[in-house]
């Protein structure tokens, strides 16, 4: 059995360790994992262990932890939870959202089932019951309720298929550009499934390497530039392949041609009819010409535009109707009509027929209407293309080859060459190929392309730089950290597909409407039919037909559909280009809400670089170098920025110090170890009153002299005596009081939420004028803070840097993460600002404003569109204009419709933030 509890008093990866090895040790776990971020531990055990036998461990072991049942409620209700039994499992065939809750209800639905909760990105399911049901039941319930889902033992490893690679279907995913299966992705090119919209290919986050071939002699291909082992000619890169979309869009212009050359002969043969004496009966008689039109359609109907009859049919078939149910009718009506009365006259009343005695025929009609579509077709291929356009110039920043330099001996390699370790030189004017630290050297390097900002950066050694960005005019050489998919522009071009395809909960009113969309259309349709065959002129009957043809083809669900993912798509894009990334549609939505911004101080304020300004000494027997030896060894195993500000004092001042023993993280107090027989304490005054150790009136006011201009200082006590402390300073982003003034000038509330003392909180609120802020806050406190501001109706945006950070940022309406900080916190939010700058906050402010703004005018021009569309083309002007929409005019005000919806998407791309 396993069960989920809550963990308090943990603040680092050191505490995490801790907790994890000791209640592994507790008699009866068979495993126990502890989860930093969310502040749980998963146990898993043969027999029912109290949960006072797990605390009693952490007591013994030292440490401020407790543990208590996560489960909310009564003691009697906690108590029941604790004897349910808890298993997960793997479980595989799952592609979107819709295959996890179809799951989810499946396992649900099984007898004995309490509780079942599906993770998509996990790929587990984590099921609670009474007793134990075997996996066989939970295999059989998905098989029987269909899909390809399989329910696997925790531990299995699920095969993925690779994504194909080259021919037909280049490399990548492709998804539906209207969202129809929510982030479901598909691994080849071809229609959407639910509304038969060419699907879209996902710009792939890794670089295609560039092969080098000979020009005399083609068959050599190497992956690096030299000379030819044939000719010894120098080698020259190949031309990329095409890519699935260029290649798409080709297909389709190319139908585009063919329809057209076959279509414009029989719109000239419909057309002469209003020429008197019409020329052509001359050569032949009408009913000849209505064969050769009938002739000149079969390529456009059976071959160019093919494709669309297939849609809609299967939009019947499943009854997904969308814009090609509509086209499918209203053509193919045109189309069998016109075959129908050309094979069969007689059978249609004389007002069908023309003076010569055959029935009106519409091929023109049909084939006209099915190319202007595939028209539309072929722009909205070609704009979107451009829509995420800008990951793909972000993918261009990445370049193909680097200099590698193995015993001083330098060598051009290809990109995905590059390993973890690897000494790399970049020259003046070159990109940097991956992720690293400046080993030796220093330059400026151009980081426009991933942070907006235009001013280059000066870096010198031991600086990071990122893949993509351009080095100025000096050389130097780096070591390379990160490489391939880990790479921070990967980062970045995996988080703007992910977040391209999410839907924003505004999408819901177009599904909504749209779901209802098609069935009214088509009522409309049979009611123009009927009215006019019955109030209409002579002949009734075809005014009835074209008036009913026009209502269906003008309405166009698809530019309803595309309103809210194209301008989401673009606005992410754009976000990306200026350093904001956006993890989904819902955050870009919410965005512009926000009228609360609570901010940590150190990291998101500072610049998250504490170093140590000085080492004060307070006991005759200790000097102030004995002193950093202390400390140095107490802050050796923890990871805090403070702690390590202390270690690298040590470093630079070549003080040696040993890792000290029962090491313990007093959370928002400070820590506690054993070294060299003395109980050392470093921390605040907080950890100082519990360790019984007084500060006397000359240590506090020399330690409030530091705290008043905005430094932390920790306090040092040996065996619970103070003999000095250290004082830290955190220099101020030159950004951060520019943003916040902005913030505040724009109505937002800004609120500072830090763990250090009060003095110090207050010092740098006052030189950065915020009004408002807490001292002294644990990660819980920043949480429930979060939490107090909500239920006052707030809508909250917490930005941060660090783990104790990250149950805040999952607290808050948004969570902001610095670029700079954890992966936790990172994690944990749904924006993250590449540069780790407050000026960020605003760029997403005004990114959301922009996009919102161009979803509502989307969504706006396609519903008066087809409110205004629709009645015109059922003939209401006809009575007091004599106007009537031709079904022609109607397919190419539909095409321009979609065209129309992402070009003002597009202008998304040139607004500045």
């Amino acid at each position: 059995m396993t069960h989920t509890y809550k963990i308090t008093g943990m603040t680092c990866n050191g505490c995490r360790s801790h907790v994890e090895k000791t209640l592994n040790e507790v008699e009866g776990v068979t495993n126990a994992s502890v989860n930093l971020e969310k502040a749980e531990a998963e146990i898993s055990m043969k027999e029912h262990i109290k949960i006072e036998k797990l605390q009693q461990a952490l007591k013994e072991a030292g440490g401020n932890y407790a543990i208590e049942n996560s489960s909310k409620g009564s003691n009697s209700e906690k108590a029941k939870m604790d004897k349910v039994m808890k298993h997960t499992y793997k479980v595989s065939g799952m592609t979107c959202n819709g295959c996890r809750s179809h799951v989810e209800k499946t396992l649900n639905e099984v007898e004995g089932v309490i509780e079942a909760s599906v993770d998509l990105k996990k790929e587990e399911a984590e099921i609670s019951m009474k007793e134990h049901i075997e996996i066989e039941t939970f295999e059989k319930a998905l098989q029987k309720d269909g899909g390809n889902y399989h329910i696997h033992p925790p531990g299995t490893k699920i095969e993925k298929k690779p994504p194909s690679l080259g021919g037909e279907s280049g490399g990548g995913s492709w998804y539906c550009p209207m969202h129809c299966e929510g982030d479901k992705t598909y691994d080849k090119p071809g229609d959407c499934p639910v509304c038969g919209m060419d699907l879209v290919e996902e710009v792939s986050s890794v670089s295609q390497s560039t092969q080098y071939t000979c020009p005399m002699h083609p068959e050599i291909v190497k992956d690096e530039p030299g000379d030819c082992p044939i000719c010894g000619m120098d080698l020259v890169p190949m031309e990329p392949e095409a890519s699935a979309e260029e290649k798409g869009y080709k297909n389709l212009l190319k139908k585009f041609w063919i329809a057209v050359a076959f279509t414009v002969p029989i719109f000239l043969i419909a057309m002469s009819e209003m020429i008197p004496d019409n020329p052509l009966y001359n050569l032949a008689d009408m009913k000849v010409w209505n064969w050769v039109q009938f002739g000149l359609s079969l390529p456009v109907v059976f071959y160019a535009t093919w494709m669309f009859f297939e849609r809609a049919w299967r939009s019947i078939k499943t009854w997904n109707l969308n814009m090609f149910t509509l086209i499918g009718i209203g053509a193919g009506v045109a189309w069998i009509f016109s075959v129908f009365g050309m094979l069969f006259p007689n059978f249609f009343p004389d007002q069908f027929k023309t003076e010569m005695g055959t029935v009106h025929v519409y091929f023109e009609a049909a084939t006209v209407i099915l190319t202007l579509v595939l028209m539309g077709q072929v722009l909205e291929a070609r704009a979107h293309s451009r829509t995420n356009s800008a990951i793909k110039e972000l993918l261009k920043l990445a370049p193909n080859t680097a200099v590698r330099v193995i015993d001083g001996k330098e060598e051009t390699i290809s990109v995905d060459k590059i390993q973890q370790g690897d000494i790399l030189r970049v020259k003046p004017g070159d990109k940097i190929p991956v992720d690293g630290t400046i080993k030796k050297g220093k330059s400026s390097i151009d980081e426009a392309m991933i942070s907006g900002e235009p001013i280059p950066v000066d870096k010198k050694e031991g600086d990071k730089v990122s893949s993509g960005t351009i080095n100025g005019t000096q050389s130097f050489t780096m070591t390379a950290e990160k490489v391939g998919d880990e790479t921070l522009l990967a980062q970045i071009i995996k988080m703007v597909n992910e977040a391209s395809r999410s839907r924003a909960p505004i999408q819901k009113l177009a599904d909504t409407i749209s779901g209802y969309f098609v069935p009214v259309v088509v009522i409309i349709s049979v009611i123009t039919f009927i009215v006019w065959a019955i109030y209409g002129p002579e002949p009734s009957y075809v005014y009835a037909l074209v008036n009913a043809i026009a209502v269906l083809i003008i309405a166009c669900p698809c530019a309803l559909g595309l309103a809210t993912p194209m301008s989401v798509m673009v606005g992410v894009g754009k976000g990306a280009k200026n350093g904001v990334l956006i993890k989904n549609a819902r955050a870009l939505e919410e965005m512009n809400k926000i009228d609360t911004l609570i901010i940590d101080k150190t990291g998101t304020i500072t610049e998250g670089r504490p170093s140590v300004e000085k080492v004060v000494s307070v006991a005759e027997e200790y000097t102030e170098k004995e002193i950093a030896r202390l400390i140095a060894s107490v802050n050796a195993q923890s990871e805090h920025p403070l702690a390590t500000a202390t270690v690298k004092y040590a470093d630079a001042q070549n003080i040696e110090y040993a890792e000290a023993s029962d090491f313990n993280s007093v959370t928002g107090k400070g820590v506690e170890a054993k070294f060299e027989g003395k109980q050392l304490a470093l921390g605040n005054d907080k950890l100082m009153q519990a360790e019984n150790a007084a500060i006397s009136e000359e240590i506090n006011s020399k330690v409030t002299a530091e705290q008043e201009q905005g430094k932390t200082v920790s306090y040092l006590a040996v065996n619970s005596k103070i003999i000095g402390f250290v004082t830290i300073s955190d220099k101020i982003k030159e950004t951060s009081r520019e943003a916040l003034n902005e913030l505040q000038k724009e109505g937002i509330n800004v609120v500072m939420l830090t763990g250090d003392n009060e003095k110090t909180a207050a010092a740098v609120a006052k030189e950065l004028n915020l009004a408002d802020f807490k001292a002294g806050m644990v990660p819980q406190d920043k949480m429930e803070e979060v939490k107090r501001l909500q239920a006052e109706g707030k809508k909250v945006a917490m930005a941060g840097d660090g783990i104790n950070d990250a149950p805040a940022l999952a607290q808050a309406d948004i969570g902001i993460a610095m670029g700079t900080g954890t992966d936790v916190a990172i994690e944990s939010a749904e924006v993250t600002l590449v540069k780790g700058d407050l000026k960020g906050v605003l760029k997403a402010i005004r990114l959301s404003e922009k996009v919102m703004k161009n979803i509502k005018e989307n969504l706006f021009f396609a519903l008066i569109y087809n409110t205004i569309g629709v009645p015109i083309a059922a003939g209401v002007l006809y009575p007091f204009f004599g106007l009537l929409l031709s079904p022609m005019i109607a397919a190419l005000a539909m095409s321009f419709s979609s065209v129309s919806v992402i070009a003002n998407a597009l202008r998304l791309r040139n607004s500045k933030l």
